[in-house]
């Protein structure tokens, strides 16, 4: 399980378009408008009309925290003070903790006057689900974290037969009812709707009605295919202070056209160490070893290729690394490690013809960067695959070793490493 973080926007709309099917009364319309470079105002605003006649709120929407200790977040401000602040702000650069990076996205909805603020938020374990409810929500509730009320929803028994409102402070009177719940209801949610976290701090009560004023949310990629209605339009931005460059954006286009999973990181242009690794899972075992040889620094990238892409794909993927690893020449030579565990349905021989033509195309600049490749493969056909890579070894004056599913799925790792002297 990838827990994916997405936008403050998208996670209100999932809970004004969806909790209803769980909580009758949860009147919330989900009044929102996300506003990007590309946006012209103008339209929005005739697309939102409430944008001229409400008192409003506006705030970075990329993914990070505490946004009003950062002073970044107007409050009850019309719609031209709304647009003055997103002139001046739009591209400023800031910095959040340790992270610099650039303003680009921000959520504008309508101002909510409240003098109570309450706090509730989901996360998963291996054994089911947590819930944390306080009656102090708001910019402190980590500071007042022994008051928060933590209630553990068991992985095969469900929320049902929870005595919630025991657990709830006597304190909240008539409030008490209606938030437990709410609680159920979000739950219920939250587990239907392939969430791995879920914050909404502070909440409050508006006519008597649940209003959420700020939220935080992670989905879990693994349910991407079984929520894909559900999850309709939704994106999933990168991390505040992270852009994608050009070779990253292509991989990511590619996967988006694709039924299978191409995907690529770039950690270290100037590494020593490059990776092909075939499945999410292996991936990752390959990093950590990488990692615990003490290797971390030469790491140059992280990603996959997996789900049975077809030989134009591998070529084009395999192209991108090429290129990006044979930029820098470094007279200590570079290692290429072709890796993945035994694979269930994809085509070795297929994907490896897309490999070794990409190869083949980089053979002299693959010789003056001095790289050696280590391959360890099996799966449909590995036999095959493990043939061409053998065959073109021979001819391409680039040492390629090569190995099948009788060697252990990282092996090739230390092998590479000590063979090129790493």
């Amino acid at each position: 399980m990838a827990q994916r973080g997405i936008r403050e926007y998208d996670a209100k709309r999932l809970l004004a378009r969806i909790l209803p099917e769980y909580l009758n009364e949860f009147s919330y319309k989900g009044e929102v408008a996300l506003v990007g470079p590309e946006t012209d105002l103008e339209v929005l605003a005739s697309t939102h009309p409430w944008l001229k006649t409400a008192r409003l709120v506006v705030k970075p929407d990329q993914l990070f925290g505490k946004r009003g200790k950062h002073g970044l977040v107007l409050l009850d401000a019309d719609w031209d003070r709304t647009k003055k602040y997103l002139k001046e702000n739009m591209g400023a650069e800031v910095a959040v903790g340790s992270i610099t990076g650039k303003l680009s996205h921000f959520l504008i909805e309508p101002f909510i006057p409240h003098d109570e603020e309450f706090y509730v938020a989901i996360s998963t374990d291996r054994d089911g689900d947590n819930i944390f409810f306080s009656m102090q929500g708001g910019v402190y509730v980590e500071e007042n974290w022994d008051k928060v009320v933590r209630i553990h929803v068991n992985v095969l028994d469900g929320i049902d037969n929870l005595d919630i409102k025991s657990e709830l402070p006597e304190s909240l009177k008539d409030k008490r009812i209606a938030i437990e719940r709410f609680i159920r209801a979000l739950w219920r949610f939250y587990a239907e709707t392939g969430f791995a976290y879920l914050e909404i701090n502070p909440f409050t009560f508006r006519n008597g009605s649940i209003v959420p004023l700020d939220m935080v949310a992670k989905l879990d990629d693994a349910e991407e295919y079984w929520q894909r209605k559900r999850w309709a339009g939704l994106a999933f931005p990168e991390p505040f202070g992270r852009s994608l460059s050009k070779e990253e954006l292509f991989i990511k286009e590619l996967d988006s056209k694709t039924g299978a999973s191409l995907k690529l990181t770039i950690l270290n242009p100037m590494g020593r160490v490059w990776t092909m690794v075939a499945g999410g899972g292996a991936s990752v075992i390959y990093a950590d070893t990488i990692c615990d040889l003490g290797f971390a620094k030469e790491m140059a990238n992280y990603g996959e290729y997996s789900g049975d892409p077809n030989t134009e794909e591998t070529y084009y993927y395999t192209m991108t690394i090429l290129d990006l690893m044979t930029r820098h020449k470094d007279s200590r030579g570079k290692v290429l490690l072709i890796g993945g565990a035994i694979a269930n349905f994809t085509d070795v021989a297929k994907t490896f013809k897309g490999v070794v033509t990409a190869l083949e195309e980089y053979q002299q600049r693959l010789q003056e960067a001095g790289v050696r490749i280590y391959v360890r493969r099996g799966g449909p056909n590995y036999e095959q695959g493990l043939k061409l890579m053998r065959n073109l070894g021979k001819k391409l004056g680039v040492p390629i070793e090569v190995y099948g599913p009788d060697t252990h799925m990282t092996r090739i790792v230390p092998l590479a490493l000590e063979g090129a002297q790493l």
